[in-house]
């Protein structure tokens, strides 16, 4: 675990401090806004080995921000010494966290500043940094979150067609592990998010199934999402460290076990009463043909009875998670009520004596 490292105006070296309720990050810049609170707007960028496209990236991203953050996510190269350079915030992590690691940062950055909005984009130079304004347009018409979709109005163009399918299917996979989730690219980087969101997202870090977890967050909070369409260029070499067909099943099985998680009854019960019914459909034809020919279907018995474990063991898991879910959901909901009752009472017991 690193610690924060913040610069301090006529100091002689960094100041060290610790967040003990959040991840610790190491400042490497001594700009102005990183010791500032309480801007407007703030763009922040995950970096890692970007020292190709970071300078135009954060340039294009100054024209639109009170301040620029780039999280520096492990990189070998000369990403961060470019980017403080050019007097960004500059966050280094130690080692390669990813982009759910990255992302984590700068949620948590963003509340320490108190940026009332915060826009993520992507550093390697595919989003075009002059499509902020839209995105923060969109927001400050009352939105919390505001997606640059790829396909939004028909967009989808220059974009690979095996990539459609993949983004396809995990904006389905994202929808059903939401509440009443709909967007058109779940899998976009270049989002804006407004103070309500700030606060209420807090990813945990799961690689980069974090921007599908940040929407269930914000379809959990009730936050208003909506999209504007955005270009992306995919011409551009050495964009990804990981490949996409890789990184996309990587994905998706994270969000698969979120779902199993947010939804057991639904993951495990279906699969366990269809395999239930099948077992049984199997057995009942075994021994009605025994009956009826007096020959007995070994096969047919061996996998009826295997298929009714089978559904039987996953009919139990589902019940047992889902009960597990609610207990801990109860907990939680119990445990915000009685901080809420000691906020009361030690707000009644600090309250001055009125005059007579």
């Amino acid at each position: 675990m690193s610690s924060t490292r913040s610069f301090s105006p006529g100091a002689t070296g960094p100041v060290v401090e610790r967040f003990d309720d959040e991840e610790d990050v190491i400042f490497l810049v001594d700009s102005p806004a990183a010791s500032r609170k309480g801007f407007r707007t703030l763009v922040a960028m995950p970096a890692y080995n970007e020292e190709a496209a970071i300078a135009k990236t954060v340039l294009g991203a100054r024209r639109h921000a009170d301040a620029v953050l780039v999280v520096d996510d492990g990189s070998t190269d000369e990403t961060a010494a470019i980017a403080e350079a050019l007097g960004a915030i500059v966050i280094r992590h130690e080692t390669n966290r990813g982009y759910g690691g990255a992302l984590q940062t700068i949620f948590v950055t963003a509340r320490r500043l108190g940026a009332q909005e915060l826009v993520i984009i992507d550093a390697d130079g595919q989003h075009d940094p002059g499509e902020i304004p839209d995105l923060l347009a969109e927001l400050r018409q009352g939105k919390d979150v505001v997606i640059g979709s790829r396909f939004f109005e028909g967009n989808g163009e220059g974009i690979p067609a095996y990539r459609k399918v993949g983004m396809k299917v995990l904006d389905t996979v994202t929808a059903f592990a939401g509440n009443d989730l709909s967007v058109s690219d779940s899998q976009s980087g270049f989002r804006a998010y407004g103070r309500r969101a700030i606060e209420a997202i807090h990813p945990s870090g799961e690689g980069m199934s974090a921007g599908s977890e940040i929407l269930i967050q914000a379809s959990d909070h009730r936050l208003k999402v909506a999209e504007v369409p955005i270009r992306v260029r995919y011409d551009i070499e050495g964009t990804s460290s990981e490949n996409p067909v890789s990184h996309g099943v990587g994905v998706l099985m994270n969000l698969i076990k979120l779902i199993s998680l947010r939804r057991p009854l639904v993951f495990f019960g279906i699969p366990g009463a269809l395999f239930t019914a099948l077992g049984l459909g199997a057995e009942l034809l075994a021994f009605s043909r025994y009956y009826r020919t007096g020959q007995f279907h070994y096969i047919i018995f061996t996998g009826g009875f295997a298929a009714l474990i089978l559904g039987l063991l996953l009919v139990t898991t589902g019940l047992i998670l889902y009960s597990l879910v609610q207990i801990i959901e109860q907990a939680k909901k119990g445990a915000g009520a009685a901080d809420g009752e000691g906020a009361v009472e030690r707000g009644s017991s600090c309250r001055p004596a009125g005059r007579i």
